[in-house]
């Protein structure tokens, strides 16, 4: 028996992409991004400063990074908390040991839970992003738009309070996004967002209330990702950063300047058996002709000059 042919009409098909979102588009086929000083690819390191609760609430899907264990899952919680006080220290270090520079992405909940912390990234004069209100607040489809909104808003205000300066990035908890989360984003005023990894470059992103620009944090490239979800070795992490700046760097040569993007959890990379592999794979990178650091807002202001 035949299906009906009306069984695969939809009625968003359409060449390219099935939505508004954005336009589709061949990387190699876009204009060329020039970066500054002839360089050829934009080093952005993205340092997480997160709080997962130990009364892990029921989320639609596990909390990535969250309790596993039953309550009280102090094994996690506290090694969460490690990486708050003794990772973030280490991963310092040896971002200025190779001159990085660091957006800092940081739950709206981190402000009063840990303000010598919060006390010491102003100081240091980083660019901070919005991390959501913390990391068991996921952004899941069945939150209401308004709950929603809320959390934007309670996050972004506790973040300007803190750091007296607008926040205009933003990176969901997990990645997760309702099909509102742009919309809200883009009425509150942030001009970017990190949860679509689609792409090696920044592109303009639609919403209701206009355009605000994906700048893409690459997953595969994510330190929980390689070393957690794929259980790869630390020695196994440097490797494939090297292997991507190198490669990447050999594109741009022939279509324009390159994002490498890295997405670091200090309760993670800032163990003392893995610290070393981070320094071993910035040392690659930074020695590495046509590579230069900035923020993710300084990035995207330099490409969005070029568009």
């Amino acid at each position: 028996m035949s299906l009906d042919k009306t069984y695969l009409e939809y009625p968003e098909r359409r060449y390219g992409m099935d939505h508004d979102r954005y336009t589709w588009s061949m990387l190699k086929d876009r204009k060329p991004t020039a970066w500054p000083n002839n360089n050829k690819l934009a080093l952005w390191v993205n340092v997480n400063v997160q709080f997962f609760s130990l009364n892990q609430q029921k989320n639609a899907v596990p909390v990535p990074g969250g309790m596993t264990m039953p309550y009280p899952d102090l094994r996690h919680f506290s090694l969460r908390d490690y990486g708050n006080r003794v990772g973030i220290y280490r991963v310092f270090k040896a971002l200025e040991k190779f001159s990085v520079t660091p957006t800092i992405a940081i739950n709206g909940a981190m402000v009063k839970r840990a303000p010598y912390l919060m006390d010491l990234i102003k100081e240091r004069g980083h660019e901070v992003i919005a991390h959501g209100w913390q990391m068991d607040n996921l952004h899941t489809g069945n939150i209401a738009r308004e709950e929603e909104s809320e959390r934007i808003k309670k996050t972004r205000d506790a973040l300007e309070s803190q750091f007296d300066k607008t926040i205009e990035g933003w990176l969901s908890p997990g990645r997760f996004q309702t099909a509102n989360t742009p919309d809200l984003l883009a009425e509150q005023a942030f001009t970017y967002v990190c949860d679509w990894i689609n792409d090696d470059m920044p592109y303009p992103f639609k919403t209701a209330s206009g355009d605000i620009t994906t700048m893409p944090l690459s997953n595969e490239l994510d330190d929980f990702f390689i070393l957690n979800s794929n259980l790869h070795s630390a020695e196994s992490y440097a490797e494939q950063l090297a292997d991507a700046c190198d490669f990447l760097l050999e594109e741009a040569t022939q279509q324009g300047g390159r994002l490498l993007a890295l997405n670091v959890h200090p309760w993670l990379l800032g163990q003392p058996h893995r610290i070393a592999q981070l320094e071993n794979a910035l040392e690659h990178i930074t020695s590495k002709s046509g590579v230069f650091s900035a923020s993710a807002g300084e990035i995207l202001k330099i490409w969005k000059a070029q568009l």
